[in-house]
């Protein structure tokens, strides 16, 4: 197996920065904690292959198998596992069984979500030459299936640069509404199996990010999101044209607002920004090559400066009584830890002038969170969060970012 193609920006960005290292101690507690991760995935894979097939009760059927599956091998062959490996193996052949002529990999429900993250596992085979048709074929998959001009939206008005969908990705089929984290997959889809940084999906990807952020160049909801270089969840609260709700955007930091939204009060604004968007978009924004000064990237690296923390998602800790700040917590540590590695940098300075180095403190919180079995799951089940194969993953993915084992 060889490594899948390093973009040339990545390559200036860690040169621009000191080198990511853990210090002893925290590279042999990470790398322990990785190694009780990997037992419980091995041991959690279904029969056919994948991971999550039926749903965390083991009863019906989970649309994102593929996405889920491809999470848990993207964690296993970046901490080492080679190809011949039985789990590997099987899920390898789960994920290409899934693969369609069309580019899709998946049953047709979250189709784009799905295809993203089962690109993103296969980037690292793609040496494998029926790896290598699956990818080109998903990558014009994820490329046809973002919204751009041409298209018509469900309520049957057509896209330009100045619609609120325009460069979004969503999950696909009837929810193809786009949104902050099925356009970031697909960025990280397109980035790992070594896309072009300045190709036109990667310029309209640029358009719908900075609609979603809370800054003062977004002419398009800058009024209508706290304006603190966050990021939001989407422009548009639903696609379905019976709701009347295009333009309105959503924030999942924000439910009293959304209520409001969805009773028809279209004047809301001060949406809150929270952490796992906003690393989403930062990261996102380092893959396109956006120059580090550029004013997007400061702004959002001026909200990690200002918000950093690994006890909750921040931004949800509204009412830290009902727990809310755990909501969407591993997805938040996934993020986190694949924007600062893209960054390059294991130390950053807070806005308080206080120094942290991420990947230290990354490791000591998830190796306390680890549960006996070598697993992660979180009582918050917002996002299917309390399913410990899907939480699993997140958490060795963020220790692989941690480590510097991604690819």
């Amino acid at each position: 197996m060889r490594p899948h193609p390093v973009t040339a920006f990545l390559t200036i960005a860690l040169l621009a920065s000191p080198a990511l290292a853990l210090d002893d101690a925290h590279a042999a507690k990470a790398g322990e904690s990785a190694k009780k991760g990997v037992a419980f995935l091995k041991a959690a894979q279904d029969p056919q292959g994948s991971w999550g097939a039926a749903d965390a009760k083991g009863e019906g059927q989970n649309p994102g198998v593929c996405g889920q599956t491809g999470l848990a091998l993207s964690a296993l062959l970046d901490q080492g596992l080679p190809r011949t490996d039985p789990a590997v193996k099987k899920g390898v052949d789960f994920l290409l069984s899934k693969a369609k002529p069309t580019g899709e990999i998946g049953e047709g429900a979250l189709q784009i979500y799905n295809t993203a993250i089962g690109l993103s596992a296969l980037s690292r085979l793609s040496d494998d030459p029926k790896v290598a048709q699956v990818i080109k074929l998903g990558q014009d998959f994820l490329v046809a299936h973002q919204w751009q001009a041409g298209m018509k939206d469900p309520n049957g008005n057509p896209v330009t640069e100045d619609h609120p969908f325009f460069g979004g990705s969503g999950y696909g089929g009837k929810h193809s509404r786009p949104d902050m984290s099925n356009t970031q997959f697909m960025l990280q889809a397109m980035h790992d199996t070594g896309a072009d940084c300045d190709s036109p999906a990667m310029k309209r990807a640029l358009v719908f990010l900075q609609k979603n952020q809370g800054i003062a160049s977004n002419k398009a909801l800058g009024e209508k999101i706290a304006r603190d270089g966050g990021f939001i969840y989407s422009t548009t609260i639903s696609g379905d044209p019976k709701k009347n709700l295009l333009g309105v955007p959503e924030s999942k930091a924000s439910p009293e607002l959304m209520d409001e939204a969805a009773n028809g009060n279209r004047n809301i604004s001060g949406l809150r920004t929270y952490g796992s968007m906003t690393y989403a978009g930062f990261k996102s924004y380092l893959y396109a090559r956006l120059d580090r000064n550029d004013e997007r990237v400061q702004a959002a690296l001026g909200w990690i400066k200002k918000n950093y923390s690994l006890d909750g998602n921040p931004g949800m800790e509204v009412d830290l009584k009902s727990g809310n700040h755990q909501r969407g917590l591993y997805y938040y540590y996934l993020t986190f830890s694949r924007a600062l590695h893209a960054w390059g940098s294991a130390e950053l300075e807070l806005a308080d002038g206080k120094k942290v180095d991420w990947q230290n403190d990354l490791v000591d919180k998830l190796a306390a969170l680890q549960k006996a079995d070598g697993s992660w799951s979180n009582a918050k089940n917002d996002w299917m969060e309390s399913d410990p194969r899907l939480v699993t993953a997140y958490a060795l993915i963020a220790l692989n970012n941690a480590l510097g084992l991604e690819k």
